[in-house]
This record gives C-alpha cells, structure tokens and sequence, in this order.
C-alpha cells in the first residue's frame, strides 16, 4: 500500500460529491416555480395560501372594472376569467345577454 497514489482514494470520493450536488442541483430546479409549472404546497387542502415574503401587497386592492368591452372570440366564461369576476354574477348584471351569440363592441357591466 505504500506505492498507491492517494488521487486513487480521491477520485471515487471525488465522484460521489459530484453526484449528490449534482442531485441537488436538479431536485432544486424541479422544485422551484419557474412560471411554467405547478407549485406545490405542504398545506392542506382547502386552506387558503400564505403569501411569500417579498409579495405582500401595499394595502390597496385592485379594483374590478365596471365595464368589459367584448372583443371577437370572447366567450363567457373567458370574459369571467380574464376580468375576474364570476360568470354567474355577470349573466346576473346582464339578463338580456345571450351568451351564443356575443356581439363584438357590446359593453358587459360587471359590477
């Protein structure tokens, strides 16, 4: 054992750390939210998400528009979506819409 090089111990150990960074480095980058995928969570369900440090609001609340101008291939669950408010409450605001046969530039109250 005295004439063993000691890159000959080095190299498996060597091999190892790369391996478990390399481990880590892959696991982290599937884990983390790049906008793409989907997050997951250790809450349980139903319960409402935390927000993130860094997210917090600064106390004013968006507020929904009033109108929605409909557009060419707009449906409505798609306006509902798109302005956030729930279709069923606009098909209440609107009880002469037909939702067959929406009708480009007619003006959608939404609240």
């Amino acid at each position: 054992m005295a004439g063993r090089s000691p890159a000959r111990f080095l190299a498996p150990l060597a091999l190892v750390v790369f391996a478990l960074a390399l481990y880590i480095v892959v696991n982290k980058t599937t884990n983390d939210d790049g906008g793409g995928g989907s997050q997951q969570t250790n809450q349980p369900a139903g319960a409402t998400p935390t927000p993130k440090a860094g997210k917090q609001g600064t106390g004013k609340k968006k507020k929904a528009p009033k109108t929605y101008t409909v557009k060419a291939g707009d449906t409505p669950s798609g306006i509902a979506e798109k302005v956030g408010v729930p279709l069923d409450e606009i098909l209440k605001l609107n009880p002469d819409l037909d939702p067959q046969a929406l009708v480009p530039g007619t003006e959608l109250k939404l609240r």
